[in-house]
């Protein structure tokens, strides 16, 4: 490796991910990453070059950055917290670098209805995680999609398009009880069939509102994990007979008339 780091070595530590070591000018530094599958080590060693070439990022410790399983995962940083704001700043450096954009966008071309097995497509290909994999693909795809990722029957992390509404389900919570996720049909490391679910599970459906199609797609990892696919169509635009009739009806009801 280049760009002024010397060497990377493994990091044999239960505590962190990743770390980086470095001068105080930044003119050469050693990268620390942990020993597991090849996909999660290239992302944590991207995710310390990050730090590395970012010169605004000031480690907590003189010369040293230290990263936990966490910082690797997060997408959003408190508000006024620096620390969290480069952790967020370094996963997007590293996604861009494992998964340029270009390339990215020429395999999205391929995928048309969205399916979690495009998600394990992208991660074979690109050689990252299927966590990467996922956020890259919301991200990318046309439709409102989002992918939920589950652990021990609760949501871990949600991840979303910029035209999907908020998930309900916050971070912790219990997956819904009526999600297919509760299935005891599902096979391990194969993704599940797409099938509309009731979108008040997921999404806030507001009263005398035509409510959204909502289709849920379900792949189950090891040790528990999971992850859910959304998709959610458009609500079909009304007639105007449509409309004049509905508003008809919501007047007598409302007015108490019959």
């Amino acid at each position: 490796m280049s760009l002024g780091i010397v060497k990377t070595e493994d990091f044999d530590t239960d505590e962190f991910e990743g770390g980086l070591v470095t001068d105080a000018k930044r003119s050469e530094g050693t990268i620390f990453a942990k020993r597991g599958g090849e996909p999660r080590r290239r992302f944590t060693i991207a995710h310390e070059l990050g730090h590395f070439l970012m010169a605004h990022h000031v480690p907590d410790q003189p010369g040293r950055f230290l990263c936990k399983s966490s910082d690797l995962l997060r997408v959003q940083a408190k508000e006024g917290d620096q620390r969290q704001r480069r952790e967020v700043e370094a996963n997007r450096f590293a996604a861009l670098v494992l998964m340029p954009p270009h390339l990215l966008r020429g395999a999205m071309t391929a995928f048309r209805e969205p399916d979690l097995q495009h998600v394990l497509t992208l991660a074979r290909d690109f050689a990252v995680g299927k966590e990467t994999a996922a956020r890259a693909y919301v991200q990318y795809h046309p439709e409102r999609i989002a992918i939920i990722v589950a652990g021990n029957g609760r949501v871990q992390r949600c991840y979303r398009s910029l035209s999907f509404p908020t998930i309900i389900c916050g971070v912790g919570s219990p997956v819904p009880t009526r999600s297919r996720y509760q299935s005891s049909s599902h096979r391990p490391n194969i993704a599940g069939d797409i099938a509309a679910c009731s979108p008040d599970l997921w999404i806030d459906v507001k009263r005398d509102l035509r409510a959204p199609a909502l289709y849920e797609q379900v792949y189950l990892q090891q040790n528990g994990f999971a992850m859910i696919l959304l998709r959610l169509e458009p609500v079909p635009e009304e007639s105007t007979e449509e409309r004049k009739l509905e508003e008809g009806w919501r007047y007598r009801f409302h007015s108490g008339r019959r």
